[in-house]
């Protein structure tokens, strides 16, 4: 919300080059001995505010990262409900594609499609085309994951009866998949969704790390910790230190969202109130039940066994 909310909440504008101040480049926190009250996380080398390019380039790594994850999960899940439904050449097809593209590592495939992408438009150096790029290098890895959770749901749906009488009527293949079988997997796609928007954070910070992501003039986590890296041993650590902290915060704030969704949407999970340390699940009528009969008065009963030898004593409640 935050870094949503990044024009509001930030003090300065980074991405206007005309408030670049070099006289106040390299201004330590507050909390230091040198600090500038007006620049709470000091300044960068070239005189921005450390808290506002937090903030925009936050807002621009959860933008790409975003936008990367719906590419990835509009094409992985189309591709998925087709190879299922289809099956046969097709699915094998799309399955072997992801089998090749799942033995690269993210990062190096992401290197190889922006600098395909750089190479071939030269209007790339520009700061309209770098987030473009992030965005298809990321999708083109993460697609995969999404097409092999859904590709699961219509083998298994196409054999139902409701699938089935969908056919008789005459229903097109495309209504079958959108109305009948996409809500089925709906919840798993949107925890895989949750879970890749942080690597996806991670990914184009990396790729900024690196040189290939977002120039220096627009402020990028990645881009803000790789100038910062360079002035490291000299002193100057918040730089590099404050946007790291940052990314770290970012990406914790992510999967705790994603943990909470898988829990969400775990039938397992959902209506649990107690569990018997062996496992199995206690509901709340159990333990109710269990309450009112502890709290009834006992009364001695005589008890006689099925063989009539012996008689005992025992507590029962009323």
């Amino acid at each position: 919300v935050v870094a949503v909310l990044a024009p509001v909440l930030a003090p300065y504008d980074p991405t206007d080059i005309a408030t670049y101040n070099l006289a106040e480049s390299e201004i330590p926190p507050r909390f230091a001995a040198d600090g500038d009250p007006r620049f709470p996380l000091g300044t960068d080398n070239q005189g921005r505010d450390l808290l506002s390019a937090i903030l925009y380039g936050a807002r621009v790594s959860i933008g790409i990262g975003g936008a990367a994850v719906l590419v990835a999960a509009v094409l992985g899940v189309g591709l998925g409900l087709i190879a299922g439904y289809v099956g046969g050449t097709v699915d094998a097809v799309i399955m072997r594609v992801g089998d090749v593209i799942m033995s690269f590592p993210t990062i190096l495939l992401a290197l190889l499609v922006a600098g395909i992408a750089r190479g071939l438009l030269p209007q790339a150096t520009s700061v309209a085309w770098p987030p473009f790029i992030l965005i298809a290098a990321i999708a083109i890895h993460e697609w995969v994951q999404y097409a092999r959770t859904v590709r699961a749901a219509p083998m298994v749906e196409s054999a139902k009866d409701y699938v089935k009488a969908a056919r008789v009527i005459g229903f097109p293949a495309s209504r079958v998949m959108l109305r009948h079988i996409l809500p089925n997997v709906m919840g798993p796609v949107l925890v895989i969704a949750t879970i890749n928007l942080a690597a996806a954070v991670l990914t184009e910070a990396t790729l900024s790390f690196l040189g290939v992501g977002m120039p220096p003039t627009y402020p990028s986590l990645g881009t803000l910790i790789r100038i910062g890296n360079e002035f490291v041993f000299s002193g100057i650590w918040w730089i590099a230190l404050v946007p790291a902290l940052a990314l770290i915060a970012l990406v914790l704030a992510v999967n705790v969202v994603g943990d909470w969704l898988r829990d969400r949407f775990n039938p397992k999970l959902r209506g649990r109130e107690g569990a018997t340390p062996g496992g199995s699940t206690i509901c709340a009528s159990s333990i109710r039940t269990a309450r009112a009969a502890s709290s009834r008065p006992a009364t001695a009963c005589r008890c006689r066994s099925r063989a009539g030898r012996s008689t005992r004593w025992a507590a029962s409640p009323v």
